[in-house]
């Protein structure tokens, strides 16, 4: 027996060396932290597989190389690979396009208030619903808001993911690591926590920290999405040209003042009516259908147009775009169509032709939806147009048409112009099925796990978005930072280092006071939390806590609600929590970014709660 003790006080040195030097390799941030995860499960699993750990050591089950592997098939990375795809699912069908739009017209005249509501929604819901889709739910909606507001993104997703946090802590089922806390503890005592046991402190906590979220994390991120790109594709103006479709939204749209409301952020420069061309001033002038609409738009108000009223695309693609190049039996429109952008080459064969002369769909696959010719005004049937060297080109056409253009001679194609056009046919059943995933998750119907890969089943089914698409939500440093943290989780119950910090807690802290007592092991708590899961914490420290409250012969449900607190007030690193594993690849972010905004928010939470158990819990 000491020998198969001594044995797994060795592995249990190793294992936290491992642990301690792969959390400061995320914290240097040298190396990728796919790269740092990687090196961590590798370590561990050499150093198991060469000095294996005994299986009656410490929890009577071996370290084996699938239970150290087990990450990969985590309940907790799929649902959030499910969330993501679903999330992208949304953004691709333009789901989230009328939502933002509602949210942007209070937004341009008070950006910070709305931003600022939007988390306040976050805190308030996540009492009652599971966080995690809560925030996927939100994540799409804030990056269009901020980009639309030229606000870096990566300033508002860390916030995001940490009103949720703060929020689950409302009542006992805004957590599931609530949950594991109260059952674990019912299971020792008899006694149950009930829905609102946890409400006055987590309501006092929460709001103390919301100010600091809402008003001083913002100001702490850095920027790590790069603006300028976006920006820059944003500001640049297409002539467009498009048909009034029989049965359209636009089919009757009334000028006013010279404008068309209903082409928001679009400049009609012309309207050809059969042999008539109307100039403006347009004062009392309806569109009516057949109309060819001349206008200077950039992409993104020609994506909103037409996802407005989707009959304006397949009218387009049908007629081949501005070329009018009708191509005869069905054409439908492609679902893994694509925007890009390709310039006329010096020297190339298109100079000093049309479009329709050239015949550019039947040479590319592709449809042209405008042009960008910076020297004189356009208000011609682009079709007539005579293309000269630096004219760009944006073009709608299928993925590997797209990319097919690399090797054209006559055509450059701008590389960081390629991006996927909205399925916007889609965008109801998207938002459906994902508020169908949301009820059946929050209600527990189904697990999330469950429910969010039937909703990207459903979502694949119903074309809203498609394998290629869903891949590329998948961010592969999730998937690792994930599997890393449950590893390290794995090793640390394995070895018994939980228990042996534990043990020494309750030794040094012989013959202080009770608040001092209660304070120091939220803070232990919330250490671990920050390291391991907040579930596996949650678990492993609730006997913890009931044991302490009986050697000092205090309530234990104030020891209780500390693990549950502490074990939820994982802000610093990005594997505590799935909700800022959520947040990571849309933020950009990297580990500092979790410590410079986290850190100082798990003070605020634990002195908070240090006042409130002061004035609550210990006479």
């Amino acid at each position: 027996m000491e020998a198969v003790l001594a044995m797994t006080s060795v592995h249990l040195w190793v294992s936290l060396a491992i642990i301690l030097l792969g959390i400061a390799a995320y914290a240097w941030g040298r190396w990728p932290m796919e790269t740092v995860s990687l090196a961590i499960i590798v370590a561990l699993l050499l150093f198991f597989h060469f000095f294996p750990l005994p299986a009656e050591a410490v929890d009577g089950s071996p370290l084996t190389t699938r239970r150290l592997l087990s990450g990969f098939s985590d309940p907790a990375l799929i649902a959030i690979i499910a969330l993501l795809v679903m999330g992208q699912a949304l953004v691709h069908a333009g789901a989230l396009d009328e939502p933002v739009r509602r949210l942007l017209a209070v937004a341009r005249n008070a950006p910070r208030l709305v931003m600022r509501g939007i988390l306040a929604i976050v805190f308030a819901v996540s009492g009652f619903l599971n966080n995690t889709p809560v925030v996927a739910v939100f994540i799409p909606i804030l990056s269009a808001i901020s980009r639309k507001l030229d606000v870096n993104p990566s300033r508002m997703m860390i916030p995001l993911s940490y009103a949720a946090i703060l929020g689950g802590n409302l009542t006992i089922i805004g957590s599931s690591a609530n949950l594991l806390v109260a059952g674990v503890y019912m299971s020792i005592t008899g006694e149950r926590l009930g829905f609102f046991s946890i409400t006055l402190p987590g309501l006092i906590i929460g709001l103390v920290g919301f100010l600091y979220v809402a008003f001083l994390a913002p100001r702490l991120l850095r920027d790590r999405v790069p603006l300028i790109s976006g920006m820059s594709r944003v500001a640049k103006q297409f002539i467009v040209q498009f048909e009034v479709p029989p049965g359209s939204s636009l089919e009757g749209a009334k000028a006013v003042s010279g404008l068309f409301p209903a082409l928001t952020h679009l400049t009609v420069r012309a309207i050809h009516r059969g042999d008539e061309t109307l100039l403006p001033p347009f004062d009392n002038i309806a569109l009516a259908a057949g109309d060819i609409v001349i206008a200077a738009a950039t992409r993104e108000a020609l994506t909103e147009m037409m996802a407005k009223d989707p009959g304006l695309i397949h009218l387009l693609w049908r007629r081949g775009g501005v070329a009018g190049e009708e191509i005869e039996g069905e054409s439908p429109l492609p679902e893994d169509r694509m925007l890009a952008e390709v310039m006329i080459a010096p020297a190339s064969r298109l100079q000093g032709r049309t479009l329709e002369q050239v015949g550019f769909r039947s040479l590319t696959n592709c449809i042209v939806l405008g042009i960008q010719r910076r020297s004189r005004m356009i208000r011609s049937h682009i079709s007539e147009l005579v293309l000269e060297p630096g004219d760009v080109l944006l073009l709608l056409g299928r993925r590997e048409d797209i990319m097919a253009l690399r090797g054209n001679r006559d055509l450059l194609l701008l590389e960081w112009s390629a991006a996927d056009f909205p399925m916007v046919e889609a965008g109801r059943l998207a938002l459906g099925v994902f508020a169908g995933t949301i009820l059946l998750a929050s209600t527990g119907v189904l697990p999330i796990t469950i429910a969010a890969l039937l909703g990207v089943l459903v979502m694949l089914a119903g074309r809203c978005i498609n394998i290629r698409q869903a891949g590329r939500a998948v961010d592969g440093k999730v998937v690792l930072v994930i599997a890393a943290a449950i590893a390290m989780g794995e090793t640390m119950q394995a070895t018994g280092g939980a228990e042996v910090v534990a043990e020494a807690l309750l030794t040094a802290l012989k013959g202080a006071d009770h608040l001092t007592v209660l304070s120091v092991f939220f803070l232990v708590v919330m250490l671990f939390t920050n390291l391991l899961s907040n579930n596996a914490t949650a678990v492993l420290f609730t006997p913890i806590a009931v044991a302490l409250a009986q050697h000092l012969g205090m309530d234990p449900r104030p020891f209780a609600f500390a693990v549950i607190f502490a074990s939820t007030a994982a802000f610093a690193t990005p594997f505590g929590y799935q909700t800022n594993l959520l947040v990571m690849a849309p933020g950009h972010y990297r580990f500092a970014d979790f410590l410079r905004a986290g850190v100082p928010l798990a003070m605020i939470v634990w002195l908070t709660f240090t006042l409130v158990a002061a004035a609550l819990y210990v006479p």
